[in-house]
């Protein structure tokens, strides 16, 4: 790489961080700037994933305050993200690629839609199963190990789908919900990373690179995101959403 590239790929993970820390779809920005710099589909989903892990890190602790009290819950949660990431990272080096294609753009309307009427359908939740909707139960167990096989297959709009679930079947607000989707995150990252370390060409150049823009991004991010309202925080997830399916479909 040039040293014009890796100034794009260290920019390029900045913008991914700081929309990570405030929603997601991250990998939509440096995946295709990966692309454009020469590497190979599943070497640049590698490297993404690998590089954005920082960047998750320090957007959650962008977000300390709000994590303080949910350590049970990120335990609980944490353990499903950890599975689903080391399956979807399996999956990503044995299926053929693009096989998940098809069915993304479906999978983020959908959580764009529950996005919207997540206010609603909590009340509706919590009206019917009160006790439930505290801790999601295995509904959001088997959601976020799902979610989480998707994260560490590609990725891109994992934290949409992880709002959507987590703030209908949890009572809570979405600040603290979105505080521990950038845990979530960056558990799926990190064991997917580590399953790629062995088994997968990485470039590790364009990690570090991404890397240290991703890290600066993520504290970035959360300083922004932690001040949003929850109506302000829902529309940037629908507007980051729409353009994540629209790059997906025209790329």
């Amino acid at each position: 790489m040039t040293a014009w590239e890796v100034v794009g790929l260290v920019l390029a993970g900045v913008f991914a961080g700081g929309i990570n820390a405030v929603v997601g779809s991250g990998t939509l920005v440096t995946f295709p700037v990966l692309l454009a710099v020469g590497y190979p589909p599943v070497v640049a989903n590698v490297s993404n994933t690998l590089g954005l892990v920082p960047g998750s890190v320090t957007g959650a602790i962008g977000y300390r305050r709000e994590l303080v009290g949910q350590g049970p819950r990120l335990l609980r949660l944490g353990a499903a993200s950890l599975v689903g990431g080391v399956v979807g990272a399996v999956l990503l080096l044995v299926l053929p690629p693009g096989a998940f294609e098809t069915i993304v753009p479906i999978l983020i309307v959908l959580a764009l839609v529950l996005v919207v009427a997540q206010p609603w359908l909590a009340r509706k939740l919590a009206e019917r199963q009160p006790e439930r909707h505290e801790h999601g139960g295995v509904a959001l167990l088997a959601g976020v190990c799902v979610t989480g096989v998707y994260g560490g297959y590609f990725g891109a709009a994992q934290g949409v789908l992880l709002l959507a679930l987590m703030g209908i079947l949890m009572a809570e607000t979405l600040q603290r919900i979105n505080a521990v989707k950038n845990v979530l995150a960056a558990i799926v990252n990190l064991v997917a990373g580590l399953v790629f370390v062995f088994v997968a060409d990485v470039a590790w150049l364009a990690v570090g690179a991404i890397a240290v823009g991703a890290m600066v991004g993520g504290l970035l991010g959360a300083k922004v995101g932690r001040k949003l309202s929850p109506v302000v925080l829902r529309a940037v997830i629908v507007v980051v959403g729409l353009a994540a399916i629209v790059q997906i479909l025209t790329r």
